[in-house]
Order: C-alpha cells, then sequence, then structure tokens
C-alpha cells in the first residue's frame, strides 16, 4: 500500500476527511489510502491534549497548574458560555475517532496488489492493530471525561444519527477485550505504516509497548471499583511490556510552520496575547519543596516564582508565565509517556504488590519527570531526600508527585487526582453554582446533545446521577 507522507501540508486534510461521505468524493487525493487519515488523527489526538485553548481543554486550570489573567470564566468552571463540551466531543469523535474508523475502513477494503499480495495481511493486521489501539486510548479519554458516552452506535451516522449512551463500566470491559487483541495481533517484523505514523513511524516494537502501557493505565483505572480485573489487567500489561524509557513515548512531532505548530505556542505565542499565569496552589508547593523544575514549569518573577490565586483576574507581569516550552512550536504533544507509566508502576506497587519496590518505583517515577524536563540524576535524588515516599500514606505521596510531574499532561493529571484524592485542591470562592463548591470530577455532555439527540442524552444523564460537574464517572468512588 502506497504511504502519503504528511510534512507540513496537514491542513490538506483538515477537513474532508472529518466528513462521512469521504470514500464518495473521487477528487481527494487521500481516499485511497489510510495514512494521511492516521496522521490527521494523531494530530488531532495530539492537540486536544496539549492545547490550552479556553475552548476546549481548560484541565490545566481545572488542576490549578495555571489561572486566567483577564477572562476568569473557565478557572470558576464555566464551560458553557464557550460550548467547551460541543468542542471536546468534536475533537474526539469527528476529528480522531471518525478518522480512525476511515482509515480502517479503507484498509478492509484495499486490494493488493500481486507484488504486496503475500506481505498484505501482516501488514494490514499491524495497521489495524495500530488504529484501534488510538480509538481504545481516544474511547477511554471520553468515558473518563463524561462517564456513559456512545459507543456501540458510534461513528456510524447512517445507521445510527442519534446514537444511545452505553454503560461507561461495560465500555470500560470492552476496551480492555479489544486492547488485548489488538496487542496479541501485532507482529515485528512486517509492515504498517512508516511515516504516516508521527508517534513511532511504525515501529511495532513500540507500539506494542504503547499497548500495554494503555492496558496499565486501564487496570490501574478500575483499581477501587474492580480490584481483581484490576490486577489481572495490571499483571499483564507489566508482562507483555510497557514503556520504560523515554525513547519510546508516544510524542507527536510538531513543526516549525503554522498549522503544525504546537499549539500551546498557537495560544500563547502567535496569538500575540497573554492570557494565563501561574496559579497560586501550584507554584506554592513547588516553592515549599523547592523544585527545581519551577524554573522549566515558569518564568520567574524577579528571582521569585509567583501565582495567582485560583478565579481572580490580575497583571500579567504580576506573577510567573508559563515556561520557555510553551513558547516553542515544536515543543511535542504528549500521548503517553514513560513518566505517566512509572507513576502507574507506582500505584500498582503499593495497591497490590505488583511490579517491585513502591519505594523504589515512586523514585523512579520522580526521576523519570525530572529527565523529561532535562535535569540531572543529582537534582532529582537531592529532591526525593526532602520528599521521600510514605508507605503509610501512598496516595498523598504518589498523588502529590504525579499532580507535578503531569504539569505538561493535564487531561492524565485529573485521572489522577480524581483516583486518588491527591493534591487536596480547593474550588474558588468565586466558582459557579453548579460546581457545588468542588473541582470539578467529569465534564458535563455537550448542550447540542442535549439539543439533537434528547431522549438517549437524558437517559445517560439519569444513569449516571445527573449530568452535573459533581457526578463521579464509574470508577471514582472514593
Amino acid at each position: 500500500m502506497k504511504t502519503i507522507i504528511i510534512s507540513s501540508v496537514l491542513a490538506l486534510v483538515l477537513t474532508n476527511c472529518t466528513s462521512d461521505h469521504v470514500n464518495d468524493d473521487p477528487h481527494v487525493a487521500y481516499s485511497m489510502v489510510p495514512e494521511p487519515l492516521l496522521t490527521y488523527a494523531e494530530k488531532e489526538l495530539s492537540d486536544y491534549m496539549t492545547t490550552p485553548s479556553v475552548n476546549e481543554n481548560n484541565f490545566r486550570l481545572t488542576m490549578q497548574y495555571w489561572q486566567e489573567v483577564t477572562y476568569v470564566s473557565e478557572s470558576n468552571y464555566n464551560f458553557t458560555a464557550r460550548n467547551v463540551s460541543n468542542n471536546v466531543w468534536t475533537d474526539n469523535y469527528v476529528n480522531v475517532l471518525n478518522n480512525l474508523n476511515k482509515a480502517k475502513e479503507l484498509i478492509e477494503q484495499f486490494q493488493p496488489t500481486a507484488s504486496e499480495v503475500n506481505a498484505w495481511p501482516a501488514k494490514k493486521q499491524n495497521q489495524l492493530a495500530i488504529i484501534d489501539m488510538l480509538s481504545v486510548y481516544t474511547f477511554q479519554t471520553m468515558v473518563d471525561t463524561f462517564g456513559d458516552v456512545p459507543y456501540s452506535q458510534a461513528l456510524n451516522y447512517e445507521k445510527f444519527p442519534l446514537p444511545i449512551y452505553d454503560d461507561d463500566t461495560q465500555i470500560y470491559e470492552k476496551l480492555i477485550i479489544r486492547l488485548k487483541a489488538d496487542i496479541n495481533n501485532l507482529e515485528e517484523g512486517e509492515g504498517s505504516f512508516g511515516s504516516g505514523d508521527i508517534f513511532y513511524q511504525g515501529d511495532i516494537g513500540k507500539w506494542k509497548k504503547f499497548g500495554n502501557s494503555l492496558l496499565l493505565k486501564l487496570g490501574i483505572a478500575l483499581s477501587d471499583v474492580n480490584p481483581s480485573v484490576a490486577q489481572s489487567t495490571i499483571n499483564t500489561a507489566i508482562t507483555g511490556g510497557v514503556i520504560i524509557n523515554e525513547t519510546d513515548n508516544a510524542n507527536f512531532r510538531y513543526q516549525a510552520e503554522t498549522p503544525n505548530f504546537n499549539p500551546l505556542f498557537e495560544n500563547l505565542a502567535n496569538s500575540g496575547r497573554n492570557d494565563f499565569f501561574g496559579g497560586k496552589p501550584f507554584i506554592d508547593f513547588l516553592n515549599t519543596t523547592s523544585d527545581p523544575r519551577r524554573a522549566q514549569y515558569f518564568h520567574d518573577v524577579h528571582g521569585q516564582y509567583i501565582g495567582q490565586v485560583i478565579g481572580l483576574s490580575g497583571v500579567f507581569t504580576d506573577f510567573s508565565a508559563p515556561g520557555l516550552f510553551a513558547y516553542i512550536p515544536v515543543t511535542p504533544g504528549k500521548i503517553m509517556t514513560h513518566t505517566e507509566v512509572a507513576f502507574y508502576m507506582a500505584e500498582a506497587a503499593a495497591r497490590f504488590g505488583i511490579g517491585g519496590s513502591p519505594d523504589a518505583l515512586y523514585q523512579n517515577a520522580v526521576q523519570a519527570s525530572f529527565r523529561e524536563w532535562g535535569l540531572s540524576a543529582q537534582d532529582a535524588q537531592t529532591y526525593l531526600s526532602n520528599t521521600p515516599y510514605d508507605a503509610a500514606n501512598w496516595k498523598k505521596s504518589i498523588g502529590e508527585q504525579a499532580w507535578v510531574a503531569m504539569y505538561n499532561h493535564p487531561v492524565v493529571s485529573w485521572n489522577f487526582y480524581r483516583r486518588l484524592d491527591y493534591p487536596v485542591l480547593q474550588a474558588p470562592p468565586t466558582a459557579i453554582a453548579n460546581a457545588g463548591g468542588k473541582v470539578p470530577v467529569r465534564l458535563q455532555y455537550p448542550t447540542l446533545e442535549a439539543t439533537t439527540n434528547g431522549t438517549n442524552y437524558a437517559k445517560a444523564a439519569a444513569a449516571i446521577g445527573g449530568d452535573k460537574l459533581t457526578t463521579k464517572v464509574f470508577w471514582d468512588i472514593q
């Protein structure tokens, strides 16, 4: 199968590839090959996980890493004014899942030439497994964000224009089954996507590690609600081989030119606006522990790191702006990193005695974060001597350190916070009434769903206990 390489021309596939009738358009150049659809889906997934746009991803604000300078609605949890959930829905269902599904259809329809026929079955199997693993990742993100979501009838608009919402517990069960099959279907030494795969350039060995790391993530999420399935899933993942160093990270490589630079750069530097600075709870925590990552995370203000009170506006120059990484167009987007996986390993050991010493794995996770930000082993060791692992309150140790380490991976940070109940965050007194005086533990469903898919929306809202910011997803039971 011919591979189309997308470099600075990703914009060419931004519109038509989201159409449900893309394969009916004879003028669409990519309609015969899946690679650009995969490229676009990977970019859109990375863009969503990375962007600080208040229209899409406000989890840097929710996790109190940042505070808004002037327009503080989102810091106060007003996500409806900008239809944030509508955009999250579109980002993931349309831009990611729909394009992955179209790529799957093209692969299944492809007729190999005589020269391709012998190698095609293994290559096809690898391509379908990769696409499905990314679909699993995205569906998990949607469940973790909303609870019950369209799943069994999703992605088939012609047959199910108004899809039902599936039970979130059952979706997780199906995702685990799918992912295990995907990992088993991967064959090293055979073809896949090559350069059309921005994450791993078609490296099947790395995709196996990604798959097992994602399986570990799914297992960890179930730890409180279904410990037996959690332990079984975690053991399978670790035995299969997870990401254990930075070279295996699933990162999206952004480019220096528009429209393919990092969305942090787009929203901070390229926009010409100064909309964000550090949040006081997070910067105060970094200051208390004399964390050397401060200099990477934020700019100082006359030699100090200063954060603003959550929920209040302020003068940009009075507080610490995001660090240099956010003003560089090619800063990679993070999908799955060694740091994230290392914290799952520490949690698995602390909860279930799986994988080794909790203390050693906790240290390994912190050290991974220091390496990720270009700091030395000695820096990490000095820091760890002042913030040792506390076996008597391991949730606090792991939860707080994951909070610090996931600074540039806020969607994942929100999961750690909800699962471990650390750090202890307080909602601002200026927060909207719908938050009930608490930090949100889910997003409300899109208003567009309530108006266009009202019957199924109403059933889902009732099933989860109400469409509220305070309604917990099924695995968040503590």
